[in-house]
């Protein structure tokens, strides 16, 4: 007698048989869709974000069928899929069952600077004035463009200065892909010499001579930690390879737009630099890791990398361009290699430390994108371009992302040791009628200082002493116009948000801080204990650096709380 002649689990009658296995099942059409999205890519599993991008800017949506292929095409589970597109605030996934979002999605950025321009009456306005059928109206966290509040993105479009006449001329127009600024390309960057140093490094060059020249410059990460740079590169040398070199392009910091500004005028600056680095670690693959906020200089960076592969400066698929998908954890360095591992972008624990376990396990060198410009400047021009310049006892040059209440915002490279005055002074001074209250020196995790504490230099380590410190240098000025506890909550309403949720004094913590700060009067003791806790018990410094702005804003502005 035959298998299939017997009876049990599959012929136990007529009808009665089980035809698919158990679960979702794979629709062809919706397979059909990802198969051909995915063209020739491979299927590997650190790139299912890049695959999620694509189904999600073809249809507008991940629906269940939609991963059910996937995971079919990526061997993978389909819970796997899920919880990471769940993780990240720029999938849409949609189940059986429910409306799929509509065509059109506008995020009005809701960060500090925003809101004192009024992006909470500009989204009242939006939601009141467009068909929520057509159109959905999202608050966003910062895009990096403080220095045009209030801002919005219409679909891929950023729209400055945004106002609802704006939007719906963008609308009616179809406008809602990015557009590319005019920038360097590397024709013109080769012209002025670029490369040369690269070159001339790669055929008879000394790695510690380059590290030698890195330190004596100064130079620290300026992504917000400040280590010295040439320092990692002997730490990542010192492991058996192979070796890889991670870029950290999501300045997701609230007030910091400086990495911005620098990739969409002089991109190969930061390319050069990054390749030097790479050069000196020898690194197998680069990884650029770049916030999906940043549509242009995503596309500026496809075309260039194309352009240097053309130009045999590198091989094809050296340098891996990795797009983020709306989480500010992943500006954590452990966070983002998980990220690019095609995981959910949450802190590892450490020790190992990436210099020695990064990306796929491997010795791997993180550096910031501002880092990699000066690198290239620093080769190229020797030292002193930052050693030489002192002010107030400290030595170097910052860029300075400035936003809020002065007159021209913008990013102003300014000596290391400037103060809040110098700052104030570069950008212009501030608008009529409004005098200095309050500033923010670094991003939300630096709290916030109030105006007589004028002449700390904002610099690294010079604010410590006064429960602050330096970050990626995202200063926001407020004026008497503004209230220092109502700055304070939108920041930890921010950390609220963003928190990755994998440890619970920061999930729960943020959340708390946020309730008990809308109270009308603040129990301080409470709030204290709170912050003791976040920072004493979380993984990352996320959750540690959160209670800054409620311990400073109880400290500096009691007549508020």
């Amino acid at each position: 007698m035959g298998l299939d002649e017997r009876k049990g689990v599959w012929k136990s009658g007529k009808g009665k048989g089980r035809h698919t296995p158990k679960g979702r099942q794979l629709e062809d059409q919706a397979w059909e869709v990802v198969k051909e999205l995915l063209g020739d890519a491979p299927r590997r599993r650190d790139l299912l974000i890049e695959h999620l991008h694509k189904i999600q800017d073809a249809c507008g949506y991940l629906s269940a069928a939609h991963i059910r292929a996937l995971a079919e095409e990526m061997r993978m589970s389909m819970a796997e899929i899920y919880e990471v597109a769940t993780f990240y605030a720029h999938f849409d996934v949609v189940k059986e069952g429910e409306t799929p979002p509509p065509d059109l999605t506008i995020r009005v950025c809701d960060s500090l600077s925003c809101e004192i321009a009024g992006a909470q009456a500009l989204k009242s306005a939006l939601e009141g004035g467009l068909d929520p059928s057509k159109v959905r109206v999202l608050r966003a966290p910062c895009m990096g463009r403080c220095d045009t509040a209030p801002a919005l993105e219409i679909g891929h479009n950023h729209i400055d200065h945004a106002t609802l006449e704006k939007v719906v001329e963008a609308i009616a127009s179809g406008d809602t892909h990015a557009h590319i600024p005019e920038y360097e390309a590397l024709s013109t960057y080769r012209k002025a010499g670029g490369y040369v140093a690269l070159q001339g490094l790669r055929e008879n060059g000394d790695w510690k001579a380059v590290q030698e020249t890195v330190l004596a410059s100064g130079l620290r990460g300026l992504g917000g930690a400040g280590f010295p740079s040439g320092k990692k590169w002997g730490f990542v040398r010192m492991n058996e390879g192979p070796r890889y070199l991670a870029v950290n392009g999501d300045e997701g910091e609230p007030g910091t737009f400086k990495d911005r500004y620098y990739l969409e005028r002089t991109p190969h600056l930061f390319l050069e630099g990054m390749l030097i680095a790479a050069w000196a670690v020898e690194a197998d693959t680069c990884y650029i890791y770049m916030r999906d906020e940043y549509p242009a200089v995503l596309e500026i960076l496809r075309r260039e990398i194309r352009a240097l592969e053309d130009a045999g400066l590198i091989a094809q698929g050296y340098i891996e361009l990795r797009r983020g998908a709306g989480a500010y954890i992943c500006g954590e360095e452990s966070a983002m290699i998980e990220s690019i591992e095609g995981k959910r972008g949450e802190p590892r624990h450490r020790p190992p430390f990436v210099a020695q376990v990064g990306i796929f396990s491997r010795p791997t060198l993180v550096h910031n994108v501002e880092t990699l410009y000066w690198v290239a400047k620093i080769v190229r021009d020797g030292p002193e371009i930052l050693s030489s310049v002192e002010k107030n006892g400290r030595q170097g040059l910052r860029s300075y992302s400035v936003s809020g209440r002065v007159n021209n915002p913008g990013v102003h490279l300014l000596p290391a040791g400037s103060t809040i005055l110098d700052v104030i002074d570069a950008a212009g001074g501030m608008i009529e009628g409004h005098s200095l209250k309050a500033y923010q020196p670094g991003g939300p995790s630096s709290g916030i200082l109030p105006a007589h504490m004028n002449d700390i230099p904002l610099d690294f380590d010079t604010l410590q002493p006064h429960g602050s410190f330096i970050g990626s240098a995202a200063v926001v000025v407020l004026s008497d116009h503004d209230s220092a506890r109502e700055a304070a909550l939108n920041m930890l309403r921010f950390f609220e948000d963003e928190s990755c949720g994998q440890c619970t004094p920061c999930r729960v913590g943020c959340e708390k801080a946020v309730k008990l700060m809308q109270a009308e009067t603040w129990d301080t003791s409470l709030l204290e204990e709170l912050s003791t806790a976040m920072v004493d018990a979380s993984i990352c410094g996320l959750g540690q650096a959160a209670p800054n702005p409620i311990r400073m804003t109880i400290k500096h502005f009691p007549e508020e709380i």
